[in-house]
């Protein structure tokens, strides 16, 4: 049996800690508020355009030539942080990876620091805002997070492949989600292969390179639907096989 005495003590213990959780998410969301608003007030996106990166191309090709590693590293993580803040300019990044270290590295390093960053954006959702949303719509939400904690892969991949659903916004809405973190990772970082490819090849071309909309013509946007489609069969097949059993 637990005296009075305990029982205040356990809750003086407890008050301290939801302090200290919420004033975390506090300085957290200001970081990441600070950061954004930083962004775009030192007009930092003018670096992640087209433009700004055909008229830098000839310096950052030399500077990655006379600095490779530091340049891997440097764009690892500078794509890291542009996923991780949700900020426009990762369609600009990738491009600028297959420019200065080809097709096949450059998505290698794309894969990484988007997969790393879309896990930060998931992990910084989840913390600041999940709780949130499931006592405000936990009633609602609750046959939905079940669906897809069940599918969280097919749906992630489907998600990722299909260029219709914007990036940031799939990072955001997966932390609201119960879906684990490895399966989180594991379908993002497979997912945006097929993506990550065609835009780090297409910057092998950069200087032909007008219009973002040359890349993503309608006949590579449909085969990035079918994928997405495909990768929905194995979730349709367990519900066939479940009403036929």
């Amino acid at each position: 049996m637990i005296s009075p005495q305990g029982a205040m003590t356990t809750s003086v213990d407890r008050s301290p800690s939801a302090k200290h959780g919420g004033l975390g998410k506090l300085v957290l969301g200001l970081l990441v508020g600070l950061s954004i608003a930083a962004f775009f007030y030192f007009n930092l996106g003018h670096y992640l355009s087209l433009d700004g990166l055909k008229s830098n191309r000839d310096d950052l090709l030399a500077f990655t030539e006379a600095n490779y590693s530091t340049s891997v590293a440097i764009f690892v993580i500078a794509y890291c942080v542009v996923v991780g803040l949700s900020l426009p300019g990762g369609a600009i990044m990738t491009l600028g990876g297959g420019f200065l270290f080809g097709s096949v590295l450059g998505t290698l390093y794309v894969n990484a620091g988007a997969t790393v960053g879309a896990t930060l954006a998931f992990l910084v959702a989840r913390y600041l805002l999940r709780e949130w949303v499931e006592q405000k719509f936990g009633n609602r939400l609750g046959s939905i997070q079940q669906g897809f904690a069940k599918n969280a892969f097919s749906y992630l991949l489907t998600l990722r492949l299909i260029p219709l659903f914007p990036f940031f916004l799939v990072n955001l809405v997966s932390g609201l989600t119960r879906v684990n973190v490895g399966t989180y990772m594991v379908a993002t970082s497979l997912g945006i292969i097929p993506g990550s490819f065609v835009f780090a090849y297409a910057g092998r071309q950069l200087g032909t390179i007008n219009s973002l909309t040359q890349i993503a013509s309608p006949n590579v946007l449909l085969a990035f639907t079918l994928l997405g489609l495909l990768a929905l069969v194995p979730m349709l097949y367990k519900k066939v096989a479940g009403k036929s059993a």
